[in-house]
């Protein structure tokens, strides 16, 4: 039985040929992920602002009133809530964030929730409250800070291994695609005002351990390639090394993408910021592997004779002793 090739032995794609191209367009993506971010901010999740999340089931239908709910919840006046599905199509999640002093009066927090659900049960006789939970801003805050700093902790350990691994300009160049990665998933969200949760850092963090992986493999073949062809110019060098490894990162990109594309389009809401973020990571995580890690490699002067170790005097003098010994 024959193997299923995707992509066949000889292939030959001038990636290189369009770096200059692809360098612009992913400048011009993250300068307008950043301007997003600034301008329209990320909606923030309870986990990061805080706030009350009731969970309710309506035993006797089989869709929760999710419109509906929005509508009568939100004319209670503690703003706009935040209704998904949670598990089953009859189960939701309502997160609410809270009222202004409720630092210091826990009590506003505990008053919201109880309202809510004095709200839910008066107007659906079939409704059952199976959690009202309450996340103070202060523990918000510090979730937020350790999320940030697990981000930090993740690409610093990236950029250290990379430099043990190879050399700085290979750290240089994983740690410029990893940044591309996060900076425009973080455009993602701010462009469609997803929830930001605790969910949503522990993809981005799955994106940075995806691409340092593809990045890896591809700077592995490139560092070999280096070795055997010393007089390669090297732009047909890199694009030999990833060619080379191409049939990999292709079926490893497209089994990745398969169960995540059935998790975006059929899996539950609860899970949909997950599901979307992991699938734009692993896109422009394989974009960035081939367009960001591998161009820079040409900008910071890497060539065949890079990492040859130069003649000292002494090799030098042991050189012509050993010729002029041959000549005698």
């Amino acid at each position: 039985m024959r193997l299923l090739k995707l992509v066949p032995d000889n292939t030959n794609i001038s990636f290189l040929k369009w770096r200059n191209i692809a360098l612009a367009i992913s400048v011009l993506l993250m300068i307008g992920s950043v301007a997003l971010v600034l301008m329209r901010g990320l909606n923030f999740g309870v986990d990061f602002v805080g706030g009350q999340m009731i969970q309710a089931t309506f035993t006797q239908s089989e869709q929760a009133p999710i419109a509906d709910l929005r509508s009568k919840v939100g004319s209670l006046g503690y703003g706009e809530p935040v209704i998904q599905r949670f598990g089953q199509p009859n189960q939701v999640s309502i997160r609410m964030k809270l009222p202004e002093g409720a630092d210091e009066k826990p009590e506003l927090a505990n008053e919201m929730g109880n309202q809510v659900v004095a709200k839910l049960q008066a107007d659906y006789e079939d409704v059952r409250i199976d959690g009202n939970e309450a996340v103070s801003g202060k523990v918000s805050e510090e979730l937020f800070s350790d999320g940030a700093l697990a981000l930090l902790a993740a690409i610093l350990g990236v950029s250290i291994y990379i430099w043990i691994r190879f050399e700085w300009q290979f750290g240089v160049g994983a740690i410029w695609a990893l940044f591309h990665d996060v900076t425009l998933t973080f455009g993602l969200f701010a462009l469609t005002q997803l929830e930001f949760n605790l969910s949503t850092i522990a993809a981005l963090l799955t994106i940075i351990g995806y691409s340092l992986n593809d990045t890896i493999v591809i700077y592995d073949r490139i560092r070999e390639n280096l070795k055997k062809f010393r007089k390669m110019d090297i732009s047909a060098l890199l694009d030999l090394s990833v060619n080379e490894t191409l049939p990999r990162t292709i079926m490893t990109s497209l089994t990745i993408l398969a169960p995540l594309l059935c998790l975006v389009f059929l899996g539950p809401d609860v899970i949909f910021g997950f599901a979307l973020a992991m699938t734009f990571g692993v896109v422009i995580g394989t974009y960035s592997s081939v367009y960001m890690a591998a161009p820079i490699l040409i900008w910071l002067k890497v060539g065949p004779d890079s990492f040859v170790p130069e003649e000292g005097v002494g090799d030098k003098n042991e050189l012509r002793n050993e010729n002029f010994g041959a000549q005698v």
